[in-house]
């Protein structure tokens, strides 16, 4: 199973008059990183729903928004009279001054901090249990978006390393010709530097061996081969966090093509290594947007 790292999910429930609403949008990151937005009403819920949404949402931008809906508005206000007065009368007795009406110096003292202030209240351990309840369900909604969404990525991903893994069997195919290619351009690269002086034979193939080794690319194929297994494996097991392992992967199979391409020596199997990045490339873009 595969999930992607983008998601949205959103939950709503009454608690009396109330409608409590929350909206999760995850995008892709590297690391967990919640961004929370709650009403003051419910800032001594904060810690409560940020410890559910990581329990439940693992990686990525996380954005979080908890709403209330009701008929006296998400906050209560509470009117300080005394403070109002205060600053009236003394802005009043300025009046002259100011050049400003009644009603205009009601409107600076209004805005002016502290005159208004939100009434905390205190929330009920039905009103947490609600909140709490709508959170789980807009992690669920989340989840099932991630699962939904990650379907093609997992499509994706398995035909791209079959791709890569088609290319490598071409491989086998163009060895024996790039050995006798090698022999050759090996030969008239010494007989022209020699100027068609005698060749030790049994010297040459001591030398044509040992350059051969060199370039060796067995063990390359060997590695990508087990690298692309794996790669495989990890795809398809259980685990729902795979994105930063299938990241490693890709950058061993990265680097066997890599050394492979450098040793070739071989236009056959440098269009094959080139097709192998290409895929390899399609691959590290889908990785980016999976959990």
């Amino acid at each position: 199973m595969l999930y992607s790292m983008t998601g949205y999910g959103q939950a709503k429930a009454q608690f009396g008059d109330k409608t409590i609403k929350v909206d999760i949008r995850t995008l892709n990151g590297k690391n967990t990183d919640v961004r929370l937005k709650v009403p003051a009403a419910y800032r001594a819920l904060e810690l409560d729903v940020r410890k559910k949404v990581l329990a439940q949402i693992q990686r990525g931008k996380i954005d979080v928004s908890l709403t209330i809906d009701s008929p006296s508005g998400e906050e209560n206000y509470a009117i300080n009279k005394t403070l109002i007065s205060q600053y009236f009368k003394e802005l009043t007795s300025l009046d002259t001054e100011l050049n400003a009406s009644s009603q205009d110096i009601l409107q600076m003292v209004m805005r002016i901090p502290n005159v208004v202030s939100i009434v905390a209240e205190d929330i009920s351990k039905e009103e947490k249990a609600k909140v709490a309840e709508v959170v789980d369900l807009a992690c669920q909604q989340l989840i099932a978006f991630r699962e939904e969404d990650g379907r093609p990525l997992l499509d994706d991903l398995t035909t791209q390393s079959g791709i890569i893994k088609t290319l490598l069997d071409q491989v086998a195919t163009h060895e024996a010709a790039r050995v006798e290619n090698l022999r050759a351009r090996l030969t008239a690269n010494i007989e022209k530097e020699l100027e068609q002086e005698r060749i030790d034979n049994s010297r040459f193939d001591q030398e044509l061996f040992y350059y051969i080794e060199k370039l060796d690319i067995s063990e390359e194929k060997t590695r990508l081969a087990q690298h692309l297994l794996y790669f495989n494996e990890v795809l398809n097991d259980k685990n729902s966090v795979k994105g930063k392992k299938l990241t490693f992967i890709s950058q061993e199979i990265g680097r066997e093509i890599n050394t492979m391409g450098a040793k070739a020596q071989d236009t056959n199997i440098q269009r094959i290594v080139v097709n192998m990045k290409d895929a390899l490339e399609k691959i590290k873009e889908q990785i980016a947007n999976i959990l």
